[in-house]
């Protein structure tokens, strides 16, 4: 219970920092190439080679992106602390000796929908907003008889996990009802 809540503590502590200074400084970010005109020259072997993503610095980002940034940040540390507080409440009802009860299985699977919603979402707004820094700093610019294309990676890992302990919070569920049958045998 402790370790779980002076990770919640260290986590956000590490993170309300990086989220003002969408809003307030210098910020380096990677931003996707959607293009394969970004190539290398000096490639060894006949090997052709082309950048998927650079690293800008800068100095102020635009308010719209800088909100879709910091929502993306905000809801994945929204998905760190509930797998934390799973695991200080699984913890806590564990000491307690009531591990499958109506609320076990809710609390289960109410942090297994936060995190998969609140980690898929933070992912796609992620996506949208370097996406759209890269079309606004000119790095994604069309040329002649190439379309725009919208590159993003999405990682299944939040919706998965969170399928998970809602499939868990199933198994406590019916655990409950197998304690509440052999309570009524003894």
């Amino acid at each position: 219970m402790a370790v779980s809540a002076a990770a919640a503590v260290a986590t956000t502590a590490l993170t309300i920092p990086g989220i003002v200074a969408y809003f307030t400084g210098p910020v380096t970010l990677t931003l996707p190439l959607s293009t394969n005109q970004h190539t290398l020259s000096d490639v060894q072997l006949g090997a052709q080679a082309h950048f998927t993503s650079v690293e800008v610095a800068i100095p102020a980002l635009p308010t719209g992106e800088a909100a879709l940034l910091a929502w993306a940040g905000t809801l994945s540390h929204i998905s760190v602390l509930a797998v934390l507080a799973l695991l200080f409440l699984l913890a806590f009802r564990l000491r307690a000796a009531n591990l499958f009860t109506a609320a076990s299985v809710w609390i289960i699977g109410a942090c297994g929908a936060v995190l998969a919603v609140a980690g898929s979402a933070a992912q796609v707004l992620d996506q949208i907003a370097r996406g759209r820094l890269a079309e606004v700093l000119g790095i994604n610019a069309r040329t002649a008889g190439e379309g725009l294309s919208f590159s993003a990676h999405f990682n299944m890992a939040p919706v998965v996990a969170g399928l998970v302990l809602i499939l868990v919070a199933g198994v406590f569920q019916f655990g409950g009802r197998l304690q509440k049958d052999t309570e009524g045998l003894v």
